[in-house]
């Protein structure tokens, strides 16, 4: 217990707020990218929707490395893109804080965005016809209808997107480095303890990490007024 404490005397806690920070920011990122791309998609043609449904899930099922690779192909200053950004506007994506929010955002999007798709797919069309009866415009029936109707889904989606951007560590690692005190967040501080060999720091890091998730899955059950129901076992 004492060396417990010592380690949290003497822990730089600046992962921890590096890894809030880029949750929050992509979250809000992926939160409304998710649900305009979810939108669209839901009134496309069967063609189209195919394809874009593919390109947009693909985060999700490649490896963080693969995308970080990509990122990083996309944003070097040795591509045009880079090189474009950084003449024109000044701005660096490799090796900042900038490319662990664009990494956690790219990764954490399709989590938002499949599950605000759902959530839109199982809204009663009915809501939506009397709305249209009212007079009210498309733009105030998805605001004002389509979202509030489909708040449980898109809630869950927000949470696993911020728990998803987080954690995030190939694609962080590929484009925005390790660099303590600006990029490095709490999974590349796990795995660095770990490579040293000191797994009693890495111990308390995950549970730091556990109990932030909990306290956001509370209060995030809390904010939305769904209490959670016992299961009865067989």
């Amino acid at each position: 217990m004492e060396e417990i404490l010592e380690i949290l005397k003497e822990l730089d806690w600046s992962p921890l707020y590096i890894s809030l920070k880029t949750g929050v920011v992509a979250t809000i990122f992926s939160f409304f990218l998710g649900i305009f791309a979810a939108r669209k998609v839901l009134k496309a043609g069967p063609k189209f929707k195919a394809v874009a449904d593919g390109i947009l899930t693909l985060p999700m099922v490649l490896p963080p490395t693969v995308a970080g690779f990509f990122l990083l192909l996309l944003f070097s200053r040795r591509r045009p893109l880079g090189i474009f950004l950084f003449e024109t506007f000044d701005i660096k994506i490799v090796q900042t804080w900038t490319g662990c929010i664009i990494a956690a955002t790219v990764i954490a999007f399709p989590l938002m965005y499949r599950n605000a798709r759902a959530a839109f797919e199982q809204i009663d069309v009915n809501l939506i016809y009397a709305a249209r009866t009212l007079g009210m415009s498309e733009i105030q029936i998805f605001w004002k209808v389509a979202v509030p109707s489909a708040g449980p889904g898109i809630m869950s989606g927000t949470i696993l997107t911020f728990a998803r951007a987080m954690g995030e560590y190939g694609a962080t690692s590929m484009l925005a480095g390790n660099i303590p005190g600006k990029t490095g967040t709490i999974s590349q501080r796990i795995a660095m303890v770990i490579q040293d060999g000191n797994y009693l720091t890495a111990g308390v890091w995950v549970v730091i990490v556990m109990l932030i998730a909990f306290g956001i899955i509370f209060l995030m059950n809390l904010l939305s007024g769904r209490n959670m129901k016992q299961v009865k076992r067989w």
